[in-house]
């Protein structure tokens, strides 16, 4: 294996697992991680899920959005097969999308403890209105817990244009 070492990956249980089982209610225990590499070195690692869904808390009707996921690491990073595995487990969740959002950070937090993470959730219109929440958070105590107050301040300074998703 180039660039990793093969003992720190053999905790890893999804990876390359041809017997993968979808769970359909909400299961953050499903995320696993790995050692960060190059924990010397601030960096950017971001996730693009287009097909994420959750049901609405009152009516159980569908919303479907795309989650970005954009974290600096420190010693640990999310296993992207688990993160696709822990998403999907959102499918018969019923939380608003605010809350999905925030669980989700509040989820990654937990699990690598990132020196940096914003969570941007842009679902589809229903009843003519989409959603777009966006939060983030930066380790108290250093240059990362500033970085996600300027973040905050300014995520939509520039705002897309119409797309009609």
């Amino acid at each position: 294996m180039t660039g990793r070492h093969e003992e720190n990956l053999e905790d890893l249980s999804l990876l390359g697992n041809q017997g993968t089982v979808y769970q359909f209610d909400y299961t953050p225990e499903v995320l696993e991680t790995f050692e960060n590499k190059h924990p010397d070195r601030d960096y950017f690692v971001k996730f693009n899920c287009p097909e994420f869904t959750t049901l609405c808390p009152k009516t159980n009707q569908p919303d479907f959005g795309t989650v970005y996921i954009s974290y600096i690491p420190d010693a640990n990073m999310v296993e992207s097969k688990s993160l696709k595995l822990y998403l999907f487990s959102f499918r018969n969740h019923g939380d608003f999308h605010e809350d999905c959002m925030n669980i989700i950070m509040n989820d990654l937090i937990d699990l690598m403890d990132p020196r940096y993470i914003e969570v941007w959730g842009k679902f589809t219109p229903r009843g003519g209105i989409s959603i777009d929440p966006f939060c983030n958070y930066g380790k108290p105590g250093t240059r990362f817990e500033e970085m996600a107050a300027h973040r905050l301040m300014n995520h939509d300074l520039y705002p897309e244009k119409v797309d009609n998703r």
